[in-house]
């Protein structure tokens, strides 16, 4: 989930939800909700995939629900490649690289791909990579996943747990986590990638996966567009990634209809003013009282100039200005992070902060060359739309796949994420994320019992539950895409 860096810790609690009902009643299936509470909860392929169960809310259904037999050899191949799928997962746990810097991601991943049958491209837009499955004549499915980890230090105990510094490009000494589930999305990718290779004969068209850089940096996805994409490989019919969710019990999918993911802006604000002795005020033009009347005022764009049906965020999370006690600034320093949905509410949103702004250094009777300077920074990403119709199909192969009770429908959420310049585009092609739930249910019991929040993504503390987090990614990600290229 993409965060920009001025604003990391704003960023990693974007998607904490409100405590409206118990948490197991919204994020877990009932019935593993309880197991888990009773302290019982056994983590295998067989509890998790064993039963028919009642269908979690209406969508569309495959129009022919996959055999038996069908889930059975997936289910045999998953076995077979789970262990190396987990040292996998582990390894690229343990070796995270930066935004912009994940050279030896991209080459391990590219490697599983050519080693899986795929044609690969490398250095698409930076470190990205593109592999292509060609078998006969359906629709091109594109499915994605991202590559970068986060300047955070680990503190999750695990035993694979990330050590590693590097050199940000500011030229700081940092560590790195994969804090956002990159390494659980990269590790279902390279295991998908392997099943379909062996399921040929079950589906036709084409397979472009693609490993995309940057994605913490609203960067990648516009890279590899810029770069030729959609251009140099196939013309996707359909665009699927999944995300990893820290609210969800591990074993479980989630989906969200239309608008799943908001678009992010940062914002830098420089208020100016005229500084001076802190005992002759009258002599100056404060920039700490006009940043005051400013973030006050910034609160009534969402209030009363956005309608209360349009969601919209204007955040302040950063105010930087002065000295010592006794000397009036000449200037101070604001740093906001904006969320909406649609273009409109976020146009309307930048185009009130110029306003405001400006107008209230006239009225503190500022001269225009000291105005304030409204900078919006280059790392925009886009909302999530999910095309209604896809994502209605997609959650039908998820309770005929996964099991209806553990298919969860979700609600949007006001984090970012690229993946929805993909379906930008002039091809405007159907896009679709989807969520899979990584959390350990002895994390939920304690939660449950003690009501001691669950780490967020972007926590030092978030651990992704490899088993059946993986196999679930593996199994739901390998069904979508049998069901969208069947023969």
């Amino acid at each position: 989930m993409s965060t920009h860096h001025s604003s990391l810790e704003s960023k990693s609690s974007d998607l904490c939800f409100p405590e409206r009902e118990p948490f197991s009643r919204r994020y877990c299936p009932v019935s593993l909700a309880k197991t888990a509470a009773r302290g019982t909860w056994k983590v295998n392929f067989l509890s998790i995939f064993g039963a028919v169960l009642t269908a979690a809310s209406p969508c569309a259904q495959p129009d022919s629900q996959a055999s038996a037999e069908m889930k059975a050899r997936v289910d045999q191949s998953i076995n077979r490649e789970y262990p190396s799928l987990e040292a996998l997962y582990k390894h690229l746990h343990s070796h995270p690289e930066l935004s912009l810097q994940e050279m030896e991601t991209a080459r391990r991943i590219a490697d599983e791909l050519e080693k899986a049958g795929f044609e690969v491209t490398r250095n698409v837009g930076g470190h990205g990579l593109v592999g292509v499955l060609r078998n006969g004549s359906g629709p091109t499915i594109l499915v994605r996943t991202d590559l970068d980890g986060l300047p955070v230090q680990e503190q999750t105990g695990v035993a694979y747990a990330s050590t590693v510094q590097t050199t940000d490009e500011k030229g700081d000494t940092v560590s790195v986590m994969h804090a956002c589930g990159h390494d659980v999305h990269m590790t279902v990718f390279v295991g998908t990638a392997r099943l379909l290779k062996e399921l040929k004969d079950h589906w036709r068209g084409t397979l472009v996966m693609i490993g995309q850089p940057a994605e913490e940096r609203g960067k990648g996805a516009r890279a590899m567009l810029n770069d030729g994409l959609f251009k140099r490989f196939p013309v996707p019919d359909y665009c699927i990634a999944l995300h990893s969710n820290a609210a969800m019990l591990a074993g479980t999918v989630g989906y969200v209809e239309g608008f799943s993911l908001a678009n992010v802006d940062s914002v830098d604000i420089t208020i100016r003013g005229v500084g001076g002795h802190g005992a002759w005020p009258h002599a100056t033009k404060d920039p700490i009282v006009l940043a005051a009347q400013t973030i006050l005022a910034l609160q009534t764009i969402v209030s009363r100039e956005i309608s209360p049906l349009d969601p919209a965020v204007v955040t302040v999370g950063s105010i930087h200005g002065g000295s010592k006690h006794n000397i009036i600034a000449d200037e101070v320093r604001l740093q906001l992070t904006l969320r909406s949905y649609s273009d409109d509410v976020r146009n309307h949103t930048i185009d009130a902060i110029r306003r405001i702004t400006r107008g209230l250094a006239e009225a503190a009777g500022l001269p225009e060359k000291l105005h304030p300077i409204v900078a919006l920074q280059d790392e925009h990403t886009p909302a999530t739309f999910n095309d209604p119709e896809l994502t209605r199909r997609l959650a039908g192969v998820f309770q005929d796949w996964i099991g209806g009770d553990r298919v969860l429908k979700q609600q949007p959420v006001m984090g970012g994420e690229d993946f929805g310049m993909y379906g930008r585009t002039e091809s405007k092609t159907p896009i679709c994320m989807f969520w899979l739930g990584t959390v350990d249910p002895e994390l939920i019991r304690k939660h449950e019992e003690t009501g001691v929040a669950l780490p967020t993504l972007h926590s030092s503390q978030f651990r992704p539950l490899p088993e059946p987090t993986i196999r679930t990614g593996v199994r739901a990600m390998t069904a979508v895409v049998l069901e969208l290229a069947k023969k």
